[in-house]
Formats: C-alpha cells, sequence, structure tokens
C-alpha cells in the first residue's frame, strides 16, 4: 500500500490501515528510525499488575472504549493468504 507525503510533511495512513491497527483522530504515535525505514507505533498504557489472591493479574489502564477490538485470527489469516 502506498501513500504519499503533502508539502506541510504530513502522511495519511490508509483508512483501512487505521481500522485495522485501531487508530482513530487523537490516537498517539511514537515513530522511530532504525536501519530499514521508519516505525510507526501506537502508544499505548501498559497494563497494570493487581494481586488477585495468589496470583498477579494485568489489568488494562485504557479505557474499554478506547482499546482497538482487533480480530487476531482475521490478521494472522490475512498474513497468510498475502503469500502465494
Amino acid at each position: 500500500m502506498r501513500t504519499t507525503i503533502d508539502k506541510a510533511g504530513r502522511v495519511v495512513i490508509p483508512a483501512a490501515v487505521r481500522e485495522r491497527a485501531g487508530l482513530a483522530p487523537g490516537t498517539q504515535l511514537e515513530i522511530t528510525v532504525d536501519e530499514i525505514g521508519l516505525r510507526i507505533e501506537r502508544v499505548a498504557e501498559g497494563p497494570r499488575l493487581v494481586r488477585v489472591g495468589r496470583r498477579l493479574v494485568a489489568r488494562p489502564t485504557a479505557p474499554a472504549g478506547s482499546r482497538p477490538n482487533l480480530d487476531i485470527a482475521a490478521i494472522v489469516e490475512d498474513e497468510r493468504n498475502r503469500w502465494p
């Protein structure tokens, strides 16, 4: 999938990619440069550990409405079908 950079330096992320990655207006992104190229990652708060009995359980810190609803099986199947 290709996109372009406009005169102001903005990059349009196609709607299908934004939807798949759970990106909404106002989502914070981390941009890093490495030896391969650019990497854009959604900034997400890490879970907090809560003791339940004798176990530690990871609980999300982000509100339920802001967490992306990902279909992992569909993502895996898309990747499998991407290669001939």
